[in-house]
């Protein structure tokens, strides 16, 4: 019997990813790692073709010890032509540091639900919100670009599940601000393709003319799913993580982003070009794979790329 199947789902020609190893990827993790190694992970990232990185947060040390060298590390780095540095800011003090690293970009840090927001930033939503307009001002007199973000948005730890009216609004007041540029994050993994595609759908309609962008957590297994289902809803930017490193140290048990290399192997697969490199992607996560194997949790550097094909085995004796 054969079967004769054909494949009507179009497909982009080509999607951006992002990635933010040296930010997410290091910010949970127990062991400090020297700043000239997270120099030498982020060099060797630059050579991966990425057309954007983020690099590190400009937090105070006590709120994320690990990225306590962030000025270090920008001052050390080879930067490489075309590819946009971004870094996570959670106030003013942090844009000053940030614009004086020379970030091409800055992410602002905001939560879905009041209760994330309190552990994240130590108040509600809507007052960490009324804190961003002197920072998107004073950005735009520094010429650095920023985007905004929304953690748990498909899910919250304390909260479950977060309303499209709570998104909407907080959406409004982005808009306000002038920022478009929007990442829509599931931070501890708690959104389904159904969810994914729903969410998204309907801020595309309220919002036609913002850029969403998705950075996705492989907590429960489902990121790649729902990476496919932002595809097919619009979606054409994507962050991830190589190794699969990553973690929200605000939120129980949020495991790592989804692992570049998966990512980006999946959408080669399905004909989605992604212009990164998958083998120097692949030799950066075994790189991290050595130094901190507890950390890394990719498909791909457990089975290899579906072309890996194997010898079959000789003589072997059919059953049944």
């Amino acid at each position: 019997m054969s079967y004769n199947l054909e494949v009507r789902m179009e497909y982009p020609d080509q999607v951006n990813i992002a990635e933010v190893c040296p930010r997410d990827g290091f910010q949970s993790m127990m062991e400090t790692i020297p700043t000239d190694e997270k120099v030498e992970i982020i060099n060797r990232l630059m050579e991966c073709n990425y057309p954007q990185i983020e690099v590190t947060s400009f937090v105070h040390p006590k709120a994320i010890p690990q990225l306590v060298d962030a000025d270090e590390v920008m001052k050390k780095i080879n930067r490489k032509p075309g590819v946009q540095l971004r870094a996570l800011i959670p106030n003013l003090r942090g844009l000053e540091r940030a614009a004086q690293a020379g970030v091409d970009k800055v992410k602002l840090m905001l939560s879905a639900t009041d209760s994330h927001s309190l552990s994240n930033a130590n108040a509600k939503t809507m007052e960490a919100m009324q804190a961003f307009d002197p920072l998107v001002k004073k950005a735009d007199e520094y010429h650095i670009k920023v985007s905004g973000s929304i953690s748990v948005a498909f899910g919250c730890p304390y909260e479950g599940e977060v309303s499209i009216e709570r998104l909407v609004t907080i959406c409004e007041k982005y808009r306000e601000l002038g920022v478009r540029d929007l990442s829509l994050a599931d931070t501890t993994g708690m959104g389904n393709p159904a969810r994914v595609k729903m969410v998204i759908r309907k801020l595309r309609e309220h919002f036609p003319d913002f850029k969403f962008s998705l950075h996705l957590h492989n907590t429960r297994g489902m990121a790649f799913a729902n990476a496919v289902a932002g595809l097919e809803e619009g979606i054409r930017d994507f962050d991830s993580s190589v190794a699969g490193f990553g973690g929200c140290p605000y939120a129980p048990n949020a495991s790592g982003n989804i692992a570049s290399e998966d990512l980006i192997h999946g959408f080669e697969e399905m004909g989605v070009k992604t212009n990164v490199s998958l083998d120097r992607v692949l030799e950066t996560a075994r790189y991290l794979q050595s130094k901190y194997p507890k950390y890394a949790d990719s498909f791909l550097l457990k089975a290899g790329r579906c072309s890996d094909l194997h010898l079959a085995p000789k003589g072997q004796t059919k059953l049944g």
